[in-house]
């Protein structure tokens, strides 16, 4: 069949626009500016991993043996250690450093894994079918890889420390080595790999620097309830304070004051009277390095699409426009220059969305940790009001022990997906601030909202007035000032007024109740990633799965955690230490007090200022020890209330078996004991 030029004439192109096409002096298509192919290190991670996993094997074998000799086992009294507790998370004496590191590590191995291709490094090219499998596998393994790290810095040896200088070093080296073979890798961005295996360098070279200098300075022997951090709160805590109040603070603040108090309360700023427990601090760290992959995630996904999209922008972009009908210009070039720089606000406005999100986070990190001090405090002291809505007892329980174990990774999880709803909101904010307001004005077209705004004119003109009318005369005809006190005014008028803006104040009413979803909304988003703080009422806050974690969390750190208990049982143990120093000054006083007693006796009365003595001595522990939530099911008072309430049951068989799981019917029934003050007992006796 033969065709003519005539015959291609409605196409655009033809072969005859083309006559050197099958030529040999035609040029090859230009391929990609760069091409990043797959990069094998000469440092194989397959051989990497073998080898780490056999020596980290030894070193554990070789930790038991040295800890066997020291009540292998033992648990978490005196300070004792084993390859079995790499951590004491209720220790609020000892070093964080290690284990926010190894935290660290390894939740950056897993927000690599999500999008890896090789989830284990043991296979290469994993099939599709079975990398799920992989995936779950992956999620045991690098924590158990990572494990000897966190013994190493816990075996109070120099032995562990050498160890610990080994596994580190090596594995910040050969990452460094690996990193420095291949920078660039064809997952998701060319340097994605590199940028997200900061957080993990950063960890292992705090490692490299904290195990040589545990060797040099030596094991910590004042561990838990050998460390003076409890007794010094306790002597805090009873310390006498100044009853004087200055002038300065009785003044009501100024506006100034008020405003650096505001901000004072977003940032945390430690104190020696207080120690963040290990816990929180590995969660507050762990929220650092979740913020920091979520954003990298955000970035990686988005801007390098719209670089590419931009680059490939050119005049055909106008006849698309124009099938929608959408004509920017006559001229096409001045189109893909406007199409070109609408797509850089987009990014822009991406980029701006994304920091104020990360802002966002990091300042409610801030305050939430300046929460949690506060909340253990009131916590410590009694207040379970400030944290529950209801009359609770401090106690561990089963959600409440799984709680403590997941919140670390509650908070990270809920960081990364608060970050990811709040980058959305605040870009399409963005959108309608750019596209809508800043655009139209500085152009002078497409001034679409100020064109609605403007015909409604009359109505948002008679809602500003209504509304100012009813502040005004509110303040000056409806309510009347005598003798210090304020009551209403006028009372036929405000009844006559109420019904004639009856109608104005329905329409007011939906505004405000479309301004209440807003408010809500952005408030919720903010909120998000905040787990002491609860999304819902008051009256609602056990069905906010977060903040109910979190509460649960506080019941278990403080029942276990009690620094004034903690210091009352390391008091007791130094009792029994016999031929101990502590045990010894013990004895002489017991002496002394038994000699004084004899002594005593033989006379008629002690003196007033030795009964004034013992009757502060024993307000103050019972001052120490009432709100103490530990020792409250240990009580003669409470298990004879726990009787008595199980005979009038009818279950008089059962009451050594339920009495300590039943919570108290009177909670508030003993504090009452406590109502009179040392002065007041003094002088009646």
């Amino acid at each position: 069949m033969n065709h003519s030029k005539d015959d291609f004439v409605p196409f655009e192109y033809s072969y005859y626009d083309y006559p050197d096409w099958y030529s040999n002096n035609a040029e090859p298509t230009k391929p990609p500016k760069e091409v990043i192919l797959p990069c094998d290190p000469t440092a194989d991670d397959k051989l990497f991993h073998i080898c780490m996993l056999s020596i980290s094997l030894l070193i554990m074998l070789i930790l038991a043996g040295l800890t066997r000799k020291n009540n292998f086992c033992q648990g978490f009294a005196r300070g004792s250690s084993s390859i079995f507790s790499p951590a004491n998370f209720l220790d609020q004496t000892q070093k964080k450093g290690i284990a926010m590191a190894v935290f660290g590590l390894v939740f950056s191995k897993l927000a690599v894994l999500v999008i890896a291709p090789d989830p284990l490094p043991f296979s290469k090219d994993t099939p599709a079918e079975i990398k799920e499998y992989m995936k779950i596998i992956a999620i045991f393994y690098y924590p158990v890889l990572y494990y000897p790290l966190l013994v190493c810095g816990t075996v109070q040896r120099k032995t562990s420390y050498v160890f610990g200088t080994l596994l580190s070093f090596s594995h910040f080296g050969v990452l460094v080595w690996q990193k420095f073979d291949c920078p660039k890798t064809p997952e998701i961005y060319k340097y994605y790999a590199l940028l997200a295996s900061l957080p993990q360098l950063a960890c292992l070279a705090f490692l490299c620097v904290q195990f040589p200098l545990l060797f040099v300075n030596g094991p910590k022997t004042d561990e838990d309830l050998d460390s003076s951090y409890y007794t010094n709160y306790v002597k805090l805590l009873l310390k006498k304070k100044s009853s004087t109040v200055s002038s300065s603070a009785a003044d009501k603040p100024t506006l100034t004051e008020r405003i650096v108090e505001v901000f004072k309360s977003y940032i945390y700023i430690p104190e020696k009277v207080f120690r963040f427990p290990l816990k929180l601090a590995v969660s507050s760290f762990v929220t650092c390095v979740a913020i920091y992959h979520t954003a990298l995630l955000l970035v990686v996904l988005v801007v390098p699409t719209l670089h590419i999209v931009r680059a490939g922008i050119d005049e055909n972009i106008a006849f698309l426009l124009l099938g929608f009908g959408i004509v920017l210009s006559d001229d096409r070039m001045e189109v893909v220059r406007i199409v070109t720089f609408y797509t850089w606000l987009l990014e822009v406005c991406y980029l701006c969305a994304m920091t104020l999100s990360c802002l966002v986070s990091l300042i409610m990190l801030m305050r939430s940790m300046v929460l949690h001090r506060s909340n253990l405090r009131g916590l410590y002291k009694g207040d379970i009001y400030k944290i529950y809505n209801s009359q609770k007892t401090v106690r561990p329980s089963r959600p409440g022990v799984v709680c403590w174990m997941g919140l670390t990774g509650y908070q990270a999880a809920i960081v990364s997906l608060g970050m990811a709803i709040q980058t959305v909101v605040f870009f399409i904010c963005f959108l309608f601030l750019v596209f809508l307001i800043i655009i139209p004005v500085f152009y002078g077209r497409n001034i679409i909202v100020f064109e609605i705004v403007g015909k409604a004119w009359p109505a948002w003109v008679t809602l500003i007035l209504v509304t100012g009318l009813q502040h005004v005369t509110a303040k000056i005809a409806f309510i009347k000032k005598e003798a210090g006190t304020r009551d209403l005014n006028n009372r036929e008028s405000l009844f006559l007024l109420t019904y004639l803006l009856f109608l104005i104040n329905t329409v007011l009413g939906l505004i405000v109740g479309i301004w209440r979803i807003v408010i809500t909304a952005l408030y919720n988003i903010i909120h998000f990633g905040r787990m002491d703080v609860s999304l819902l009422h008051r009256t609602a806050e056990p069905y906010d799965p977060a903040y109910r974690y979190y509460t649960h969390f506080l019941k278990v750190e403080v029942s276990q955690s009690h620094p004034v208990m903690k210091a009352f049982c390391g008091l007791l143990l130094d009792i029994m230490v016999e031929g101990g120093r502590a045990g010894r000054k013990i004895r002489d006083a017991e002496e002394a007090c038994s000699s004084f007693m004899l002594s005593g006796i033989q006379e008629n009365k002690p003196s007033k200022v030795t009964s004034s003595q013992r009757i502060r001595s024993r307000w103050q522990l019972l001052y120490t020890l009432v709100n103490n939530p530990s020792l409250l099911g240990s009580r003669k008072h409470f298990q004879t209330l726990q009787i008595s309430d199980n005979v009038l049951n009818g279950t008089p068989n059962r009451t050594s078996k339920k009495s300590s799981k039943r919570e108290s019917s009177k909670p508030a029934a003993e504090p009452e004991q406590s109502t009179e003050t040392p002065e007041s007992q003094e002088k009646t006796e």
